[in-house]
């Protein structure tokens, strides 16, 4: 493992360390069978686990399917039992937390639906307050203040009177998310909040979750399958491998590392670290020798790539045949066999190559 408990904490960033955050001593993750008894019975997920989250800073849980993101979300927060070893927030050990104190500290956003009844946003918004509101339940102008505060921090106070039950998918995670940040807590921990999102909806809440653990020194873990996304926005990730290790750092440590190629690298598909995307893995039929406008190579590349054609040098006298651009998506092609075809579209362009 790359972090440690280990005190002083150094910070990559060359800042100081913020108070605070989640970290792991020796977490082993996994299930219990029934009939078995005492820590360490069951069968381990993941072992031997020393991560930390810090304050100010948004850590991003990657691993292929069923590698065991879940599950260690679910024993972070609580809902599972670890089969070994610690966790503390802000230095406390989570297992001798009294439930009110720990919903003070920790906020979690799962992928359960919620059902929220006849509850308006602003009411839905107000649960979060709970632990803060004793036995009444009652909420004080201080209460209400704060949920209008996360309301309006994750972009929802238009939505505030509105039925719970007419939100979107996007605009429900926003009120969940808000719901979580009324709680005030130190730490939040969210299982793919970007699920049934579109793009753009999936980039404004990463970013957003990002933002509010700096300006507000949060500590935001949250699991996602959106990996592309997660390695240009998250500060810190922690990926779990195909062998059930958790590498941890910075995306660029873990993708100098090879740590994202090897856990997500297939038969058809690989891992670009230049571009830190994702593209096919396939087998060049032949080369095509390629000259376009900057703009335009980049997508020319791909097109022909998809059609399992090589991109050459527009000098390279062995292409096996020639694409010329002339900016407007305008493609003048020479075949194999010397005959000349113009098209006006991607479009036409990829399917005019795939019948050399």
């Amino acid at each position: 493992m790359t972090d440690t408990l280990t005190e002083p904490v150094t910070d990559t960033s060359g800042g100081p360390d913020r108070p605070g955050g989640l970290a792991t001593q020796g977490l082993s993750v996994g299930y219990r069978a029934r009939a078995l008894r005492g820590r360490g019975a069951g069968r381990a997920v993941l072992s031997g686990l020393d991560l930390r989250a810090r304050a100010g800073e948004l850590t991003v849980l990657l691993g292929p399917n069923g590698a065991g993101k879940s599950t260690l979300l679910r024993t972070l927060c609580g809902l599972l039992p670890p089969l070994d070893g610690r966790i503390r927030i802000g230095g406390a050990d989570l297992a001798h937390q009294p439930p009110a104190a720990l919903a003070r500290r920790l906020a979690v956003v799962l992928t359960d639906r919620v059902d929220p009844g006849l509850l308006s946003v602003r009411e839905l918004a107000g649960l979060g307050r709970h632990p803060h509101t004793g036995f009444t339940g009652r909420l004080t102008a201080a209460d209400h203040a704060a949920v209008e505060w996360s309301l309006k921090a994750v972009g929802a106070e238009h939505l505030a009177g509105r039925p719970a039950t007419e939100l979107s998918d996007g605009e429900r995670q926003r009120v969940l998310t808000a719901r979580a940040l009324a709680q005030e807590p130190e730490v939040v921990l969210l299982d793919e909040p970007t699920a049934f999102l579109d793009v753009p909806s999936r980039v404004a809440l990463t970013v957003l979750l990002r933002d509010l653990a700096r300006d507000k020194g949060l500590t935001v873990v949250i699991s996602t399958h959106d990996l592309e996304l997660a390695l240009r926005v998250a500060d810190a990730v922690w990926l779990v491998d195909r062998g059930s290790r958790v590498h941890a750092g910075a995306p660029e440590d873990l993708i100098r590392s090879r740590a994202v190629a090897a856990a997500f690298d297939a038969a058809h598909l690989a891992f670009d670290p230049v571009s830190g995307t994702f593209g096919l893995r396939r087998t060049a039929r032949a080369g095509v020798a390629v000259e376009a406008p900057p703009d335009v190579l980049p997508l020319l590349e791909r097109a022909l790539a998809r059609e399992g054609l090589a991109v050459a040098d527009p000098g390279d006298a062995a292409a096996a045949a020639r694409v010329g651009c002339d900016g407007a998506d305008r493609f003048t092609l020479t075949g194999p066999d010397g005959r000349v075809v113009h098209t006006h579209s991607f479009h036409e362009l990829t399917r005019t190559v795939r019948t050399w």
